[in-house]
C-alpha cells in the first residue's frame, strides 16, 4: 500500500500512521520527524527548517522535495509506505506525482482525517512531549502518572514551540490556505478517502482501518 495522510496539524495523522504501518508492514515516513531530527542534530537543514516551524509556517519546498524522494527510493519502501506531512501544497503534490512516475510507483490513496479547528486547538495546545525520548502526552486526554514527568524515562515533559496556542492558530491558517486544497486535488484523481477524527483515538483507528479495508487496493 502506498498512502498519503492528509488532515490539519493535530488531527492525529502520526498516531494513525503508526497503526497503519504495523497493520500493513510498511514504513511510516514523517517529514516532521525528519526535520525535527535535523533540528536536534543542529544540521544546516535543521536550522533553516526551525525558523519556519517555530512560526507555524511550512518549510519551503526546496528543503523538502529531495529528502522525500531519497527516502521513498530506499529498499524498505519497495512494498509500500505512508507519507505523513508531505505533500503539503499543490506544487509538492505535483512534484510527488513526478517522483512516483520516475520510480514507476503508483499512489493508492490519500486518506484525509477531518477534525474541526476548535478541537484541533484544544488537542495541540495541551500536548506535552518528553524532552529525552519524545513520548507524547496530553494535559487532558493522556496525562502522565507523575505530573510533568515521562512515564517511560522520568525525564521532563515540555511543550514544543509549534504546539503553543498562538502558533497552532497560525498553523491552521496556513493549512487552510496551502494544504486543504489537496483534498480536492486527490478527489479529482479518485484517490481520496475521508474519515472523521473521533475524540477517542481507538474510535478514529476503527474508522481508518474500516476505510482502508473497504478500499480497492
Amino acid at each position: 500500500m502506498r498512502l498519503i495522510l492528509l488532515g490539519a496539524p493535530g488531527a492525529g495523522k502520526g498516531t494513525q500512521a503508526v497503526v497503519i504501518s504495523q497493520k500493513y508492514n510498511i514504513p511510516h515516513i514523517s517529514t516532521g520527524d525528519m526535520f525535527r531530527s535535523n533540528i536536534k542534530n543542529g544540521t544546516e537543514l535543521g536550522k533553516k527548517a526551525k525558523e519556519y516551524m517555530d512560526k507555524g509556517l511550512l518549510v519551503p519546498d526546496e528543503l523538502t522535495v529531495d529528502i522525500v524522494k531519497d527516502r521513498i527510493s530506499q529498499a524498505d519502501c519497495k512494498d509500500g509506505f505512508i507519507l505523513d506531512g508531505f505533500p503539503r501544497t499543490i506544487y509538492q503534490a505535483e512534484k510527488l506525482d513526478e517522483m512516483l512516475k520516475d520510480l514507476a510507483i503508483e499512489l493508492d490513496y490519500a486518506l484525509n482525517i477531518y477534525v474541526p479547528d476548535d478541537e484541533i486547538i484544544k488537542r495541540m495546545s495541551g500536548r506535552r512531549v518528553c524532552s529525552k525520548c519524545g513520548m507524547s502526552y496530553h494535559i487532558i486526554y493522556n496525562q502522565p502518572k507523575a505530573d510533568g514527568l515521562c512515564d517511560s524515562c522520568n525525564s521532563e515533559l515540555i511543550q514544543r514551540d509549534d504546539d503553543k496556542e498562538e502558533t497552532v492558530i497560525q498553523r491552521l491558517s496556513t493549512y487552510h490556505k496551502q494544504t486543504e486544497p489537496l483534498i480536492e486535488y486527490y478527489e479529482k484523481k479518485e484517490k481520496l478517502l475521508t474519515v472523521h477524527g473521533q475524540e477517542g483515538v481507538d474510535d478514529t483507528t476503527r474508522e481508518v482501518l474500516s476505510a482502508l479495508s473497504g478500499a480497492k487496493l
